[in-house]
């Protein structure tokens, strides 16, 4: 019996009988299809490499298993230049053209600032690693969901380590002119004042700007015993690293991840300018004095290494980060059994401490910041091994 596309879509008793055993259904078969909002190329491209790594490396074993109850795992990669615009075009066009059933991404608050507002209204589930505060807000923003901590819980973690490790009490605070580096460097002095501490210099400086001397020269002479700093900008601070070096000033720097990005051992003059350096890291991604990693994430690099993912040129929290998403949307479809916006949704909303391999994660519909504080601790920016870092000073 031949079975006409117009049979099918009318609904003929015998029509449908006939293709119930020969077509599978479509819901049932098609692919889940996940977009990706990453800045694959332009100034902002470095976290991308990571996370595409564990993408992949995630939806090459979902699929190899037999993906999600039968359906495949189809990742619609968009690359956003680091751009929001580019990010809003391509947000429009994933939901409204591609019709993804969730979006991992952006990567970098300034895109997701322009893209949230978007998928909020679309009600596309959306689970990204940003750090801005307002881009989480249950009310406003039901679909969103951050895995990676805010910007003020990294504050917390640089502030108690510059006043109860370091024992300091005078700081400076420097940041990007970015709309991020702005936020934080502000933010940032805010909280080291209402807890006491003395900020006796602070600025937002071009990251172009070539000579640092000018800066560095103005906070050491207001007397600052730690300089913290909030830039994903690796070139600005290489140069911050170099000048301290030139002026023979044993002044440590804490603060944002990028400090410990791998792109800075070619950038300073010499592997010590890069010493009493601590970046912002998480207890999954460091290992102690013996050079030893949490089990689990020991388990994951044995497996990335055996499979072939480069993890010399990139962290692991990005991979793990990427692989954490990519399994939260599976176990949303496979949970609720549809791809249903509400359904991913529902199951994010119930989270209690799932394990990834990130963070243990934990959403509830009030509340959508999910990375537990207590795993954020402050790395020695130089020990990159593997993408994980030695535990700062101060750390038992």
């Amino acid at each position: 019996m031949a079975i006409s596309r117009r049979d099918v879509l009318l609904g003929g008793a015998g029509a449908l009988g006939a293709a119930s055993l020969s077509l599978p259904a479509i819901a049932d078969s098609e692919p889940i299809r996940i977009g990706c909002l990453a800045a694959m190329t332009g100034p902002s491209s470095a976290p991308t490499l990571g996370f595409n790594r564990g993408v992949n490396f995630a939806v090459e074993a979902i699929n190899a298993s037999g993906g999600v109850k039968g359906r495949k795992l189809e990742i619609m990669m968009r690359d956003t230049q680091g751009d929001p615009s580019k990010a809003v075009n391509a947000t429009q066009e994933l939901i409204s053209q591609a019709r993804v059933h969730g979006i991992w991404g952006p990567f970098n608050s300034g895109e997701a600032l322009a893209t949230t507002p978007i998928m909020a209204r679309a009600r596309m589930p959306n689970i990204h690693p940003c750090v801005v505060e307002s881009l989480i807000d249950p009310a406003k923003f039901p679909s969103a969901f951050r895995m990676a901590p805010s910007n003020s819980q990294w504050d917390d973690a640089v502030r108690n380590y510059c006043l109860n490790v370091l024992h300091v009490k005078k700081v400076a605070v420097i940041g990007d002119t970015t709309g991020y580096g702005v936020t934080a460097a502000g933010a940032s002095v805010a909280a080291f004042k209402k807890d006491g501490a003395d900020v006796v210099y602070q600025a937002n400086i071009d990251a172009t700007q070539p000579d640092m001397t000018p800066d560095m020269l103005r906070a050491k002479n207001a007397g600052a015993e730690a300089i913290v700093v909030w830039s994903v900008t690796t070139g600005m601070e290489a140069r911050m690293f170099n000048t301290r070096a030139a002026m023979n000033w044993d002044v440590p720097f804490v603060g944002h991840p990028s400090l410990a990005s791998g792109d800075i051992a070619g950038l300073v003059e010499k592997p010590d300018n890069w010493k009493k350096v601590y970046a912002i890291g998480y207890k999954s991604c460091s290992y102690d004095a013996s050079g030893k990693l949490p089990p689990k994430s020991q388990d994951l690099v044995d497996r990335l290494t055996k499979a072939g993912v480069a993890l010399n040129d990139t962290l692991l929290w990005w991979v793990a980060g990427g692989i954490d998403a990519i399994d939260l949307f599976a176990k949303a479809v496979e949970s609720s059994g549809a791809t249903e916006p509400a359904g991913i949704v529902a199951y994010l909303n119930s989270l209690n401490k799932y394990p990834g391999y990130f963070g243990d994660y934990t959403f509830t519909p009030i509340q959508h910041n999910g990375y537990p504080t207590d795993e954020i601790v402050m790395s020695e920016a130089s020990t990159a091994k593997n993408g994980t870092f030695a535990l700062a000073p101060g750390y038992s």
